[in-house]
């Protein structure tokens, strides 16, 4: 018990000597030179493209240069039933191999991969178009069983010791360790940090249906969750701060600006608005560059949605000026051209982002040159 909070203290005081990350059980990468990352999200959205996943798989481990593997979320189309991965009895209407089938082509990869969970895998399974293949409390837990059971490990040939919120907590509130999904790391003076944030029913708030209905529950998850994002959320700044970071990068599932969702009638992104204005307060304070992922919303975007607050984005969360915060929107594997992003951060210059979307094949039939 005494070394898990001496970890823990470690972690928030930001790990800042190789010595003190021996002690915590923790190997920190090299810190000099740029770093790149092949990131996608929202795949695979059909049996094609699982049949096919050896096409992005090669074009990812084809690349020297890439030292990580970043899923946002989603490993299913919102149509498809869910998964129930040691979920017994199965739900009828569940596909508890495709989960597996996705994790296998995880560990194909030979770069660690990390993945943060999408509402598809988890908080959209009670509705209709998912075939009500699953209670969301229960499919999140088989989630967990099967591409969180080695909490502070990633996926992929190579293993990533990484911090999980499984391990690293505020022991005063204990429940965060149930987010071992939730995951930071550091490398090349950047600190990376992924949180479980759904899209698509805003922040899954959107009442659960077909016999799933439990409010009690599903506002004690939102709730529980919401807190510990926002915990993970101060522990990344204090760690980037405290570390001396250049660079702080949030990777998570949900387009929190999606105008889908903010039109009239659609689920609405107010239940996003405490994330996004801490995520805003922190990002003014570190005053350096923060790079923020999602997918959720299919189409390659590039943009800084909270740098006027008069914008038609700056609007929807009333944050003030954030002039530091970029946003890329990745390519869903449905889209075409099937790409997933080239992304280079360099830590040594003013402006750290590159980035190159890579087309890949998906179909045997069309050529990949």
């Amino acid at each position: 018990m005494a070394r898990f909070h001496m970890a823990m203290a470690l972690l928030i005081a930001g790990l800042t000597t190789a010595t003190s990350a021996a002690d915590a059980g923790i190997k920190i990468p090299g810190q000099d030179g740029p770093v790149t990352l092949a990131v996608f999200g929202d795949w695979p959205y059909n049996q094609l493209l699982l049949d096919n996943a050896a096409r992005l798989r090669h074009s990812i481990n084809s690349d020297r240069k890439v030292s990580l593997v970043l899923h946002v979320g989603d490993i299913h189309a919102g149509s498809q039933p869910c998964t129930s991965a040691n979920i017994l009895p199965p739900i009828a209407d569940s596909d508890p191999n495709w989960s597996r089938k996705v994790y296998f082509q995880f560990q194909q990869f030979d770069a660690p991969v990390i993945y943060t969970p999408g509402d598809n895998e988890w908080s959209d399974c009670h509705k209709t178009k998912e075939k009500a293949s699953g209670s969301p409390l229960k499919e999140l837990q088989s989630v967990r069983d099967l591409f969180f059971a080695r909490a502070g490990h990633s996926l992929g040939r190579q293993d990533k010791q990484v911090w999980s919120q499984a391990k690293y907590f505020d022991p005063g509130f204990p429940t965060d360790a149930h987010y071992v999904e939730n995951v930071m790391w550091m490398d090349h003076h950047i600190v990376f940090a992924t949180f479980n944030m759904p899209g698509g029913s805003n922040n899954d708030t959107s009442p659960w249906t077909n016999g799933f209905e439990n409010p009690t529950a599903q506002a004690k998850e939102f709730a529980d969750r919401n807190a510990a994002n926002l915990r993970w959320l101060k522990a990344t700044f204090d760690t980037a701060r405290q570390s001396l970071a250049k660079v702080v990068v949030i990777a998570l599932q949900a387009d929190m600006w999606d105008p889908e969702a903010a039109a009239t009638g659609g689920a609405g992104l107010n239940k996003y608005t405490a994330f996004v204005r801490a995520l805003a307060n922190y990002s003014v304070r570190f005053n350096k560059p923060v790079l923020l992922l999602n997918g959720d919303t299919h189409l390659f975007l590039v943009d800084q949605p909270l740098a006027d607050p008069n914008s038609t984005t700056g609007q929807i969360h009333h944050t003030q000026a954030v002039p530091n915060l970029t946003r890329i929107v990745v390519q869903g594997s449905t889209n075409a051209p099937a790409e997933w992003l080239r992304l280079t951060i360099d830590p040594s210059k003013d402006q750290p982002f590159s980035w190159t979307n890579v087309a890949y094949c998906t179909d045997p039939k069309t050529s990949c040159q």
